[in-house]
């Protein structure tokens, strides 16, 4: 089964990405999603590059977001798409049956959809504001979480869901509570003054071991 915490990296440069990635991995998070738009696609690679070593050093699991084929160039886990990228079945396609699809959404009908891609998990959100993300789809709360996992519920449909967006340490337990797998967060650790006890305590609530 996959982690139940995700770090999507931030960074405006490949060294603060770096850093901000080697912080998230030292402290305990074992699956890190490379997300760097908008940016030199020789840094890019070269980003992605190095996180794959350090990735492979941790023993985590490495994601490339939107980048279909450099997640293959790279022979990363896998990739996370939105909804306006490669469609799932041709990814699937060129990155083989073994490697990881995630795929965004943001409603039960998008979630039918995912499923019906054969997505290997979903991020699910937002479920809350956040800076983190420019155009931002409409807000879920936890109410928002319930219910689709209510629809879920009544179709059968049974695939990993992620909650994404604006998730601070207070919200966790609750959030697992609507049925998530797990959550994918990236300020609350790139900005984080102690990661180390902040990963710990997400982790310790993820997987209920307090």
């Amino acid at each position: 089964m996959f982690n139940k915490l995700q770090y999507i990296s931030q960074g405006n440069s490949v060294q603060e990405q770096l850093q901000n990635i080697h912080k998230a991995l030292e402290n305990g998070c074992l699956w890190i999603q490379v997300r760097f738009k908008n940016q030199n696609p020789l840094e890019v690679f070269t980003l992605a590059e190095a996180v794959k070593i350090l990735c492979k050093e941790y023993l985590a699991t490495f994601i490339i977001n939107d980048n279909v084929h450099l997640a293959k160039q790279l022979d990363a886990d896998g990739v996370h798409l939105g909804l306006s990228d490669m469609k799932v079945e041709e990814a699937r396609i060129l990155l083989g049956k073994t490697k990881i699809i995630g795929g965004t959404a943001n409603t039960f009908e998008e979630v039918l959809q995912r499923t019906a891609e054969k997505c290997d998990y979903i991020g699910l959100g937002p479920f809350q504001f956040t800076t983190t993300k420019q155009n931002l789809s409409p807000i879920l709360g936890l109410e928002g979480y319930r219910l689709i996992f209510q629809q879920m519920k009544i179709k059968n449909i049974q695939i990993p869901i992620y909650a994404i967006g604006g998730i601070t340490l207070e919200n966790v337990e609750d959030l697992m509570e609507t049925g998530i797998q797990g959550i994918a967060v990236s300020g609350l650790i790139t900005q984080s003054e102690n990661p180390s006890q902040l990963i710990t305590q997400l982790n310790d609530k993820l997987y209920d071991t307090i």
